[in-house]
């Protein structure tokens, strides 16, 4: 019989009237129970989860605990299999018990994408589990301790994701920031020693090479809008471009979850899938005249504007995701058709709206108003971003020399 293992809160409360979280594993219908030295309430508990609610204080660092722990125990279960051997749940217990204390990377990264996966992160948990993947490839194995992952490896790795496998810089830097993700964790829980740690100074130095960012101009995107001869499926895609346009240039994954129910008082209140910040914006007059074009298809108030993820379960989280992002290449397909009908010759892609927006509000809105616009944590943030677009005060230098 196969043995399972699962996160559990144990209902024997300490004297506090607290409860142990545990790790049940169960074989032969018996269950034994690996505790991680942590006791919370019950009111802390989500039952159907089996996590510790966010309301805890320490939430989650307690659930990324956990999911290390199972990730670690699913192993070794897997490793007793694989050789044929037959325990108790107790006896598995024990040898967990008596295993080395340097956890593999491997175990804290299989831990970061369950994580991810709970919380329905499924665009991120795409490309990490790419990244980690490319570890496995480099190092061959699934085997890789903290104290392997030295200032030597990762120059070496580095020099593996520009030379194998063609990655940019940008990417490299991007594998670069997950490692040190993973390595602050495996810290944190005390599974390496912060001597250890490879990033810093006179270290690994992550840092993000420039890149460029390319938006429309006033006249493109007039162009854009005074089109005519469009293919039903080519002004559709116009139509999702301009909306996120004029809206600051929301995201496309947030403008295909958009619901009727979304706008009221002449206004657009939706939550921003990548930080989950809350965004009230006033419609401008130009979106009214493109709602016109969907109110036919509107069912209920509850419905989707437009229709890319009418077809999908709107409980399915990866479903919406998987679906939104076939559409977004599927739209961006069409919109390359109406660039050149417009007669532009820059990439038109629905990321390209936000640019747009940037690039059109360069120095006339005040950056604070655009950190509420692109609702950034960090103004910080919002100026890096519009420090690509902003060059009417360079230009004016560059002609006070060469006017003459």
């Amino acid at each position: 019989m196969k043995s399972s293992a699962s996160i559990t809160l144990r209902k024997k409360p300490n004297k506090k009237g607290q409860y142990p979280l545990a790790i049940r594993i169960t074989k032969f219908r018996k269950s034994s129970y690996l505790y991680i030295g942590h006791y919370i309430t019950l009111n802390y508990w989500d039952n159907e989860k089996s996590i510790v609610k966010k309301s805890h204080p320490n939430a989650a660092r307690l659930n990324y605990l956990l999911l290390t722990k199972l990730a670690e125990t699913n192993r070794f279960l897997l490793q007793l299999q694989a050789e044929g051997k037959d325990f108790s749940a107790a006896q598995i217990k024990k040898d967990i018990l008596f295993l080395n204390s340097d956890k593999n990377f491997f175990d804290i990264a299989d831990a970061h994408l369950e994580e991810i996966k709970a919380n329905n992160k499924f665009g991120r948990l795409t490309v990490d589990k790419a990244y980690i993947g490319h570890i496995a490839t480099f190092v061959k194995s699934r085997q890789l301790s903290f104290q392997d992952l030295d200032e030597n490896f990762l120059r070496k790795y580095m020099n593996f994701l520009k030379n194998s496998k063609k990655l940019s810089e940008r990417t490299i830097v991007n594998h670069l920031v997950l490692i040190r993700l993973l390595f602050n964790k495996a810290i944190r829980q005390g599974l390496i020693d912060r001597k250890f740690y490879p990033f810093g100074k006179d270290k690994i130095k992550i840092k993000y090479p420039e890149t460029r960012k390319i938006g429309l101009t006033i006249q493109e995107i007039q162009s854009i809008e005074k089109l005519t001869e469009l293919t039903d499926e080519e002004y559709h895609a116009r139509n999702i471009w301009l909306f996120s346009f004029y809206l600051a240039g929301i995201r496309v994954s947030d403008v295909l979850k958009i619901r009727w129910s979304d706008i009221y008082d002449n206004r657009l209140h939706y939550t921003m899938n990548k930080n989950s910040k809350l965004v009230s914006l006033q419609l401008p007059e130009k979106i009214h005249a493109i709602l016109k074009d969907y109110i036919n298809d509107k069912g209920s108030d509850n419905d989707f504007i437009f229709p890319e993820l009418k077809v999908v379960d709107p409980s399915d989280e990866k479903q919406l995701y998987a679906k939104a992002k076939n559409a977004n290449k599927w739209l961006n397909s069409r919109l390359t058709e109406v660039a050149i009908k417009a007669g532009i010759t820059k990439k038109l892609t629905m990321h390209i709206a936000r640019h747009s927006f940037g690039n059109i509000a360069g120095d006339k809105i005040p950056v604070q108003m655009l950190q509420q616009l692109y609702r950034h944590s960090s103004v910080t943030t919002t100026m890096m971003y519009q420090s690509y677009f902003i060059s009417q005060e360079t230009d004016k230098a560059l002609n006070s020399v060469v006017d003459f």
